[in-house]
């Protein structure tokens, strides 16, 4: 299988290829850094900027993936969605499907999407699709499923002329799968840098990891362990918690500032790019769901379409219930201590928010303040 990545960021849908034999024939993407790790680790790949600077998908292609840009579909974006100065990049992508249809293509991108613009950046999407003849069908997947400790929803969004979407997403499903408790008895992840409207509260996990702050400086979030440490991740730890190996960021760039955080946070999860490459190659046998019209306004967690049929599927967010480690599995002399300054912040937004916390967690950050360096 020779596959063609747009938006290819730092490779996590071609390394999740690449599981099971595929090989990157094209690699695109307009940060310059992204590309230094894109020629480092997908040396026979060629490797080019722009897509728009793309004359057309070579034609040994099979899969074209895509985790096209965010900034203008996520919570923390202008919601601009399609029209956006960022996102609209992926009509580039549309441009060379018209020029030559790739048989499947494989989409990535925030939960977010499903909802922003009251749907009608999904809805445009979906519309994109249709057009050019092609069968879909779309799942929002939690990292969480794959046994990693971090909370990441992301839709997958798959659609082909060779086969039905639906029968092969759709394959693999545990249903709902039960809530860890919040307690200061396991270790506790949150956003460090929030505290008014919201924290992220992960147990024995951390929240989404973050490209960084507006400005660039990097926010990893934090956690507070049962012993009353409160410790950030390294940068490799999460690029182990992105499922990359270690290191897999490490390069010489040209930015003073590293720009590993932001490439990182803004990254495909190998998990699941793997589990898409092989729900399409080796498919098993599909599980029946309860399937009801699509509200043109409304996009579900699931569903699937084609020639202007469009189905929402009854499926969860967790293709698999795969044992996780625990965040304190990734713990090691790489991480560092939260600040007292750091702590000192937080706790003063916390102190006047309305938000709940688990019993005993402000005042077990507050021992550590008293603590901290």
């Amino acid at each position: 299988m020779r596959i063609a990545g747009l938006y290819a960021g730092i490779g996590g849908f071609e390394l999740g290829f690449k599981a099971i034999g595929a090989s990157a024939a094209l690699l695109a993407d307009k940060d310059d850094a992204c590309r230094v790790v894109l020629k480092k680790q997908f040396p026979n790949a060629t490797v080019v900027g722009d897509v728009a600077d793309i004359e057309e998908i070579p034609a040994a292609v099979d899969v074209l993936t895509a985790g096209f840009p965010c900034q203008n579909l996520s919570m923390a974006g202008d919601k601009t969605g399609l029209q956006g100065s960022k996102t609209g990049d992926v009509m580039g992508m549309f441009g060379l499907l018209q020029r030559r249809k790739v048989p499947t293509i494989v989409l990535e991108n925030v939960y977010f999407l499903l909802s922003v613009d009251r749907g009608r950046a999904m809805s445009r999407l979906v519309a994109l699709i249709e057009e050019l003849g092609y069968a879909w069908a779309y799942r929002v997947v939690d990292l969480r499923s794959f046994g990693m400790p971090q909370r990441r929803r992301r839709v997958v969004f798959v659609a082909s002329t060779e086969f039905d979407p639906s029968g092969v997403l759709f394959s693999d499903d545990e249903g709902a799968l039960p809530e860890c408790a919040a307690s200061i008895d396991r270790p506790l992840g949150f956003y460090w840098t929030e505290g008014r409207s919201g924290v992220g509260l992960v147990a024995n996990g951390i929240p989404p990891i973050k490209g960084g702050s507006a400005v660039g400086i990097p926010s990893p979030p934090a956690v507070l362990f049962p012993d009353g440490r409160v410790m950030m991740p390294s940068i490799e730890a999460c690029e182990l918690l992105q499922g990359f190996p270690r290191g897999w960021t490490e390069a010489e760039y040209q930015d003073r500032r590293s720009p590993r955080w932001k490439m990182l946070g803004n990254a495909m999860p190998v998990p699941i790019a793997e589990w898409a490459a092989r729900v399409i190659c080796m498919p098993n046998a599909a599980i029946q769901h309860a399937n009801v019209a699509l509200r043109s306004d409304k996009w579900p967690l699931a569903a699937f379409g084609y020639r202007g049929t469009r189905l929402a599927v009854s499926v969860s967010e967790y293709p698999f219930a795969r044992q996780s480690p625990g965040i304190e599995a990734f713990l090691d002399e790489t991480w560092k201590p939260l600040s007292r300054r750091a702590l000192d912040g937080f706790i003063g937004r916390a102190e006047t928010s309305n938000l709940r916390f688990p019993a005993g967690f402000l005042d077990a950050l507050r021992k550590a303040r008293a603590q901290a360096s």
